[in-house]
């Protein structure tokens, strides 16, 4: 194979930077140069790069106990999944490892719900630009041609609409359909929210028809937007959501939360996870729950999303040959480009700054929930750098 590291399976294009160090907002590459990170791990970092109080539980936890499985009782994890259902619409939890985890769950959850019903509803509805994760049930789920080719016979019953399509929706939404699966703020997608009024008409849409409400937060979910999840703008609430990402701080952590009634078919030996729920996972995951619902954290992520919006407009507005409009909410925001976002992307690079490219030709900017006003300052002052070099 013909790879920069023939060890690894080349499935990614690597930039060639490693680094070794990580500091709040900032990477430090193994030459010493100090990178900005607007990118978090992808939405991942939430609290930045080693944060203390991460770094202290995880110390304290490690000393204790690292791994059990499922088979006995864990007592962080009941106290992660009440922190977290007194937090939400959720009755109960289930721990993963990942995203792409949750939404196995979340898909088999819903064909549990409706099969102990003896109800013959098999299509489970999908928009253009989701991305659900890598497996081939979430692949199937996402029905991107890009992601697909090659995997095939994939899952049956899924059906993708186009995103913003209000009448394909209404026609497609009868009582075959098992559930609605969307992403509130589409992260690989280019950072397209859906609009409150959307979401709230997609709730009524699914509670006239029986169908389940399925919302994928992996991204967009813990505090991103300003609130805890990105579907409390709306004041609604889903029967089942995937959470992950930011939830473990950087350790590998993911969720899916349910009603007890969507849940309702999922008895003992139906799904399981052997180092889901983890005693390290589950320490991590309840201090970073614990942070971001502190008094005051998600007003001031709210604060610092808007500013850093303020300055990303008047950007647009320098250098309209580079950028067409700013996209987003909170500290989940995209520019979207004219020139090309890969070329974005290494400029920014060049100016160390770290940004993600997205679809639609755009590039996500995901700082850590912890960056200082400062901090966002720097970051402008070196995307316009970024910018100038390509005009």
């Amino acid at each position: 194979m013909n790879a920069p590291f023939p060890a690894l399976l080349p499935t990614y294009n690597r930039t060639p930077l490693s680094f070794v160090r990580g500091e709040g907002s900032w990477l430090i590459e193994e030459s010493g140069a100090r990178y900005l990170d607007l990118t978090s791990g992808i939405a991942v970092n939430a609290l930045g790069h080693a944060h203390p109080a991460l770094v202290d539980v995880l110390h304290e936890q490690a000393q204790a106990l690292w791994h059990v499985s499922n088979l006995y009782r864990i007592p962080a994890q009941e106290a992660l999944a009440q922190a977290l259902v007194d937090q939400t619409f959720a009755d109960t939890a289930f721990f993963t490892n990942s995203g792409t985890e949750a939404a196995e769950l979340a898909i088999k959850m819903v064909r549990k719900y409706w099969s102990d019903l003896g109800a013959e509803r098999p299509t489970i509805l999908t928009f253009d630009g989701a991305f659900h994760g890598r497996s081939t049930g979430a692949i199937a789920a996402a029905g991107s041609e890009k992601m697909t080719k090659g995997f095939g016979p994939l899952m049956p019953g899924f059906k993708t609409l186009a995103w913003g399509d209000h009448d394909a929706l209404r026609a497609a939404l009868d009582t075959s359909v098992a559930a609605v699966m969307i992403e509130p703020v589409q992260g690989e997608g280019g950072i397209r929210p859906l609009p409150d009024q959307c979401l709230k008409g997609l709730r009524d849409l699914c509670d006239q028809t029986g169908a389940l409400l399925v919302l994928d937060e992996v991204q967009c979910g813990m505090g991103r937007t300003g609130k805890l999840f990105a579907h409390e703008w709306a004041d609604i609430a889903p029967d089942i959501m995937m959470v992950a990402k930011g939830i473990g701080g950087g350790f590998p952590l993911g969720a899916v939360l349910a009603t007890a009634k969507a849940a309702s078919g999922m008895g003992a030996g139906t799904h399981g996870s052997t180092y889901g729920g983890n005693p390290l996972a589950c320490a991590v995951g309840a201090k970073v729950v614990e942070i971001i619902t502190a008094d005051g954290f998600l007003d001031a992520v709210g604060a610092k999303g808007a500013l850093m919006r303020q300055r990303l407009e008047g950007l647009v507005a320098s250098h309209p040959d580079i950028f067409e409009e700013v996209r987003g909410q909170g500290l989940i925001l995209g520019l979207k480009c004219r020139a090309p976002n890969t070329e974005i992307v290494k400029a920014a690079q060049a100016a160390f700054l770290l940004t993600v490219p997205a679809a639609d030709n755009v590039i996500r900017l995901l700082p850590p929930l912890t960056i200082t006003e400062d901090e966002i300052t720097e970051a402008l002052v070196r995307l316009d750098r970024a910018a100038a070099s390509l005009s």
